[in-house]
Formats: C-alpha cells, sequence, structure tokens
C-alpha cells in the first residue's frame, strides 16, 4: 500500500506507468478501507471522483493459508460483518463506478509456491468476490469487477499465473475480470505511491498544484497513461486532492 513514499521523480514514473491495463485515460482510482474516519464506500463512489474504489485489503493468502480479509475498523469480517458491504458496493455500481479488491498491502502473510497454488488463489477470488459462488463470501454476494495487486511482500513468482487464471476463469464464467497493479518505482518496481496528503507517506507527496502544472502535462499523451491511484480515501477527505487534480487527469 502506498503508505511507502517515492521521491517526486518516481511518482511521475508512477503515474506514467498507468492505472488499469483495461482503463481509458482520465481516470482516478482510489483506495478505501484501511483508516478509521474516512466516508462509506458508497459515499466515497458517490462523491463523483474516482472512476475505480479498490477495497484494501486481502493481506492474508496463498501457500496453504487461509484467506482472510482486513478492513481496519470498518467491518469484521470474522463475524460476518463485512457481508453489508454488498449493498455498498452495489451503489457504486450503479454508479458507474468499478469495485475492485485489492490483494496484498504493506503488512500481511501472503505469496504464491507454485503454479498450482496461483490456481487455488484464482480460484478462491472467483468464488468468494467474483463471478463464482461460495456460501461464505467475506463481503457478501456483490460481485466485484475485478482485482488489484499490490504485491510488496512474498516473493516475485507465479503473479503471472495468478492474473492468466484469473482472466480464464473469467471467460469460462462469462463475466469480464478487471485486473490493476499499483504502480510501482524503479523498474522493475520496488514501492508505489501517489500519496494523497503529506500525512499519508513519509516522503514523495506532490502538491496538487505541481501535478497538474508540471507531471500531468507531461505524460497524458502517452499511449501508457490511464490515470492516477491515491492513497487513500481518508486522506483524501483530509484534503480534497481529488478534487484539485480531477479536471486535469
Amino acid at each position: 500500500m502506498a503508505s511507502r513514499a517515492l521521491t517526486p521523480m518516481q511518482l511521475i514514473g508512477t503515474v506514467f506507468v498507468a492505472l488499469l491495463t483495461t482503463c481509458h485515460a482520465g481516470g482516478i482510482a482510489v483506495y478505501w478501507g484501511q483508516n478509521d474516519g474516512e466516508a462509506s464506500l458508497a459515499e466515497t463512489c458517490a462523491s463523483g471522483n474516482y472512476e475505480f474504489v479498490i477495497i484494501a485489503f486481502l493481506p492474508k493468502f496463498g501457500k496453504g493459508q487461509t484467506p482472510r480479509v482486513d478492513l481496519a475498523s470498518h467491518c469484521d469480517p470474522a463475524s460476518g460483518g463485512c457481508t453489508g458491504q454488498s449493498k455498498d458496493i452495489r451503489a457504486c455500481q450503479r454508479r458507474g463506478v468499478k469495485v475492485l479488491l485489492s490483494i496484498g498491502g504493506g503488512d500481511g502473510s501472503y505469496g504464491l509456491s507454485s503454479p498450482g497454488d496461483a490456481r487455488q488463489v484464482a480460484m478462491y477470488l472467483w468464488n468468494n468476490f467474483l463471478g463464482g459462488s461460495s456460501s461464505s463470501r467475506p463481503l457478501g454476494d456483490a460481485v466485484l469487477d475485478g482485482i488489484d495487486f499490490d504485491i510488496e511482500l512474498g516473493g516475485a513468482k507465479f503473479w503471472d499465473d495468478l492474473a492468466r487464471d484469473l482472466k480464464s476463469l473469467g471467460r469460462s464464467g462469462g463475466r469480464r475480470v478487471v485486473l490493476s497493479a499499483a504502480p510501482q518505482c524503479p523498474f522493475p518496481d520496488e514501492w508505489e505511491g501517489l500519496p494523497a496528503s503529506k500525512d499519508a507517506a513519509g516522503t514523495g507527496f506532490v502538491p496538487a498544484g505541481e501535478l497538474n502544472s508540471r507531471v500531468l502535462p507531461l505524460i497524458r499523451g502517452s499511449p501508457k497513461y490511464g490515470g492516477v491511484m491515491l492513497w487513500s480515501k481518508y486522506y483524501d477527505d483530509q484534503t480534497g486532492y481529488s478534487s484539485a487534480i480531477k479536471s486535469h487527469v
């Protein structure tokens, strides 16, 4: 997650890499779910600022572990308390906002040990969050639009297998699965972030005016540009960062 920050020059690369493999230019994505005091999921989507809202995180999965969702104080998945998020997820989707689940993060226990392990994780994600079926869907019966890869731990192997398996399951199930990845620099990636406030990261915050006047004009014309990702909704609530950059993105 974007609590690990970059220098301003690295942030230029971060935005340049592009937001999603399937999106058009000009979208803002925001991470939601890891901070007390941030707006609800439905309120986040109702703001009109975001094309994508990424629920964070599924920080435990793979290597034989029982997967676990962590949405901080928003709800308790262990007691089934997060199933109520389905109502908000549907409200977002009715507004045309795509809702994804982010797997990984800066803290957690995750990784993939083999292509077979990747396949098992893909099946879990498909059945519990996407177009499959399960009796224990942590976020209820709403069908998410896709999966975000925020891989900061757990090694570098078999993530491509997981991505291919998710796409394959979507094709077989007749439902498109959107995949995104938290863009990170340098390449190969290390840590990402476009912080939405100075408090969202130790270093690397780019003021909205500077992003609008100096960074975005350089990269908007690139075929790889898809928009920006913000960490996180909580910090965006404090600063109004997305509102300040929306017309320039």
